[in-house]
C-alpha cells in the first residue's frame, strides 16, 4: 500500500477529480456528472494507497486492472487516467464527448490509453472482471510455482453501479466468480440507490450482501466517502485468496451538489452553471477556471506514478532473472502471452482436415485437438453442451476451484456471461478462449458479440445443431434468423462450412485473426465430403466463398452454405444431364467474401449469369447475392418437431425439391 496522503491533500484530490468530471459535461452539455462526484471518494482511496499501475507503461502486463463496469461513469476514469500520468492531456478531457476525442461517452478499449475495457452496457463490466481474474488464476496456475518470484500476482478491481447488479449477466458472471473461489477479483459497490426513473427501491429492494454471500463471494459494508472505511475493506478484502469480494459502499450521487445530491436530476444530465458554481462555493473551490488541477494533487499524482515505475522495474528485472533459471517456463510464457499462433496455422490445420463424412460439429471437435496442440493458449469451453458441441480439449483437465491448470471450462448454463467472460480473458491478454452453445442460444450471448467487435477481440464462438435439422427439439431450438443476425454485426465473420475441409479452414482463419471475433455455424447432422474439381481451390477458399465445379461460361450459379452445399451439387449434377452448365459456388464465410475485391467477387458471380442461392435460414438477405432476378431457397418461416429427414422434406430441402425449384426457375 502507499503512503496515505493526509486529509487536506485527499479532499483536493477528490473534488478535483469531482470537478473535472463536473465541468467536463457541463461543457459537452452531454453526460452523466452524478455517479464521478459520487464515486470519486472510493475511486481516489483504490488509486492511490493499492492500484498497482505504470501510466508510461500501460500494458505492463502485471499491473493491476480497473473495470469501470458503470461505464456512463466514463469521466470519472478520464480524470484519473489524466491526473495518474497516462496519455490522456487535459485537452482530451475537455473534448469529452466530441468527434475523434479520446475520451467518448462511454469506456472504449483500444481508444483511450489505461481503458481495460469497453463497457456501458450494464452487468458486462463485471462479466469482464470474472473473464480476467479467471485469466491471472489459470496464468498463475501455470507459472507462479517452482520459484520465489512469482510473476503473476496482480489483482482486478471493477467498480459498479446499481444497475450493474440488475442486469442478469452480473448474476451470471458472479455465480461463476464465486464458484470458482477467485480471490484475486475485488468488486467496489456504488450503491447511491439513485437510477434515471428515480430511486432504486421503485424496483430494485434485494439484499445484494446476501445476494454475493450466498455465491460464495465475502461481503462489507462501508461509508463510500469514508477513506479509511474503504482503505480497510479493500485491505481485507485483498488478504482474502479463496473467494471474491464485494464492498458495498454506500454514496450519494452527484455529492456535493447542494440542490442536486441524491436526486435522479444527477445521473444522466449537466449539473447547470449555477448549480455547478454553488457546488464549487460549499467546497472552497475556484469557480475559474474551468478543468482547475491544484499543484499539489499534480504532485502527488506523479509520485504515485513513480512509484509505479519502480513497481514494474523491479517486476521486469525479476522476470528476467526468473527466464535465466526457467527457460522452459519462459518460452511458454512468451508463447501464451501474446497468444502466439503459427504463421501457416491455416494451412496445417487444412493439411490435417478430417476427409471422411461426418457432422461439421464433429469435424469441428477433432480440428480442436490439433488447433490446441499448436496454440498453447487455446482454452475454453461450453454452456453445459460440451458433450454435443464437441469442444472438450482432450488430455487436459477442466479448471476447478483451487486448480487452474485445465485448459477445459465448464462455464455452466450461462451464455450471457461466457460471451463476457470470454471478452475479460482476451482483455487480459493471455490466452485465446473459444465458447460454444447451440446457434439458437446465440442469442443470449449477442451482448458480449457485439463488444467483441466493437473492440476487436479475436473471440471464437462455436455455434453447433445450426438449422432446422435439429429435428425433433422443434422450433424453439431450430435457428431460421440467426446467421444473418450474426453476419450483420460489422467486423464479425460468420462461417458454415460444408465438411471437414471447410471447417478445418473455419478453424484456422479464426486463430490467424488477432483483432475481430469469428463465429463457425456447425451441423449436428452428417454431412458428405465435397469433391472439389477446381484447382487451386484451397487459396480462393481464404476468400470466403471460391468456386467449387463448373465452367467458364455457365448458363446459372447456384451457391451455398453449409449442409445445403450437397443440395447443389446434388442439383448441378441432374441438370447437368438435362444440358444446363451450371457452376457450384461455396460460401463458407459470406462476411469475408464481400471484403474482397470487385474482380475476384465478379469472377465467381459474373454479370448476367442468373444466381441462385440455397441456405436453410432466411431468403431475404441473399438477394444481396442473387439479385432481384435470382433465386433464393431458404425458409422464412419457424421450423418444426419432426425428424430431420421429415423436416428436410416438408420443407423443401431434399434434392429433388431443390432441383425442381432450380429447373423451374431456369425455364
Amino acid at each position: 500500500m502507499s503512503t496515505v496522503p493526509d486529509q487536506k491533500l485527499a479532499r483536493l484530490a477528490v473534488n478535483t477529480i469531482k470537478f473535472l468530471a463536473a465541468d467536463a459535461v457541463e461543457k459537452a452539455n452531454s453526460g452523466h456528472p452524478g455517479m464521478p462526484m459520487g464515486a470519486a471518494d472510493m475511486a481516489f482511496v483504490l488509486w492511490s494507497r493499492f492500484l498497482r499501475y505504470d501510466p508510461k507503461h500501460p500494458q505492463w502486463q502485471d499491473r493491476d486492472r480497473f473495470v469501470l463496469s458503470a461505464g456512463h461513469g466514463c469521466m470519472l476514469l478520464y480524470g484519473l487516467l489524466h491526473l495518474a500520468g497516462f496519455d490522456l492531456s487535459l485537452s482530451d478531457i475537455e473534448q469529452f464527448r466530441q468527434w475523434g476525442s479520446k475520451t467518448p461517452g462511454h469506456p472504449e478499449f483500444g481508444h483511450t490509453v489505461g481503458v481495460e475495457a469497453t463497457t456501458g452496457p450494464l452487468g458486462q463490466g463485471i462479466g469482464n472482471a470474472v473473464g480476467m481474474a479467471l485469466s491471472a488464476r489459470m496464468l498463475a496456475a501455470r507459472f507462479n510455482d517452482g520459484d520465489q518470484f512469482k510473476p503473476v500476482g496482480h489483482r482486478i478491481f471493477v467498480l459498479v453501479s446499481d444497475g450493474d447488479l440488475m442486469e442478469g449477466v452480473s448474476g451470471e458472471a458472479s455465480s461463476f466468480a464465486g464458484h470458482l473461489k477467485l480471490g484475486n477479483l475485488i468488486v467496489l459497490y456504488d450503491d447511491n440507490r439513485i437510477t434515471i426513473e428515480g430511486r432504486t427501491d421503485l424496483a430494485f429492494s434485494e439484499d445484494v450482501a446476501g445476494r454475493y454471500e450466498s455465491y460464495g463471494w465475502s461481503a462489507q459494508r462501508v461509508d463510500g466517502h469514508d477513506h479509511e472505511a474503504i482503505a480497510a475493506a479493500i485491505e481485507t478484502a485483498t488478504s482474502l485468496t479463496d473467494k471474491p469480494s464485494i464492498i458495498l459502499c454506500r454514496t450519494h450521487i452527484a455529492h456535493g451538489a447542494p440542490t442536486k445530491q441524491d436526486t435522479s436530476d444527477s445521473h444522466g444530465s449537466p449539473l447547470g452553471s449555477e448549480e455547478i458554481e454553488a457546488a464549487k462555493t460549499a467546497h472552497d473551490w475556484p469557480t475559474a477556471p474551468t478543468f482547475y488541477i491544484p499543484e499539489e494533487v499534480k504532485t502527488f499524482f506523479k509520485a504515485r506514478g513513480e512509484e509505479g515505475a519502480a513497481l514494474r522495474t523491479a517486476w521486469e528485472e525479476n522476470l528476467d532473472d526468473w527466464r535465466e533459471r526457467h527457460p522452459d517456463k519462459a518460452a511458454s510464457w512468451d508463447a501464451i502471452w501474446p497468444r502466439r499462433v503459427p504463421d501457416d496455422i491455416v494451412d496445417q490445420l487444412l493439411a490435417g482436415a478430417p476427409e471422411e463424412a461426418g457432422a461439421t460439429r464433429a469435424h469441428g471437435g477433432a480440428v480442436l485437438q490439433q488447433a490446441a496442440e499448436l496454440v498453447p493458449g487455446l482454452v475454453g469451453g461450453s454452456a453445459d453442451l460440451a458433450p454435443s458441441t464437441k469442444t472438450v480439449i482432450k488430455d487436459s483437465p477442466a479448471i476447478a476451484p483451487g486448480d487452474f491448470t485445465g485448459r477445459n471450462i465448464h462455464f455452466g448454463i450461462r451464455e450471457h456471461a461466457m460471451g463476457a467472460i470470454q471478452n475479460g480473458m482476451l482483455y487480459h491478454g493471455a490466452f485465446r478462449p473459444y465458447g460454444s452453445t447451440f446457434l439458437v442460444f446465440a442469442d443470449y450471448m449477442r451482448p458480449p458479440i457485439r463488444l467483441a467487435a466493437l473492440s476487436g477481440l479475436p473471440a471464437i464462438y462455436i455455434f453447433t445443431h445450426d438449422s432446422i435439422f435439429v429435428g425433433e427439439d422443434g422450433p424453439t431450438h431450430e435457428p431460421v434468423e440467426h446467421a444473418f443476425s450474426l453476419r450483420v454485426i460489422p467486423g464479425l465473420h460468420v462461417y458454415r462450412p460444408a465438411d471437414g475441409k471447410e471447417t478445418a479452414l473455419a478453424w484456422g482463419m479464426a486463430l490467424a485473426r488477432t483483432d475481430a471475433p469469428t463465429a463457425l455455424l456447425l451441423s449436428r447432422q452428417k454431412l458428405p465430403p465435397v469433391e472439389r474439381k477446381v484447382n487451386g481451390d484451397l487459396a480462393d477458399m481464404k476468400r470466403g466463398a471460391y468456386l467449387v465445379t463448373g465452367a467458364e461460361r455457365p448458363d446459372a450459379i447456384i451457391a451455398a452454405t453449409g449442409s445445403e452445399l450437397e443440395l447443389a451439387l446434388a442439383a448441378r449434377e441432374v441438370l447437368a444431364g438435362e444440358g444446363k452448365k451450371i457452376n457450384v459456388v461455396s460460401i463458407p464465410c459470406l462476411d469475408l467474401f464481400e471484403e474482397q475485391d470487385p474482380v475476384y467477387r465478379q469472377r465467381l458471380f459474373p454479370q448476367g449469369v442468373p444466381v441462385a442461392t440455397i441456405e436453410a435460414g432466411l431468403t431475404g438477405p441473399w438477394r444481396g447475392i442473387a439479385g432481384p432476378d435470382g433465386l433464393t431457397i431458404g425458409i422464412d418461416t419457424f421450423g418444426a418437431s419432426a425428424p430431420a429427414s421429415v423436416n428436410a422434406e416438408k420443407f423443401g430441402f431434399t434434392p429433388e425439391a431443390v432441383t425442381a425449384k432450380i429447373r423451374e426457375w431456369l425455364g
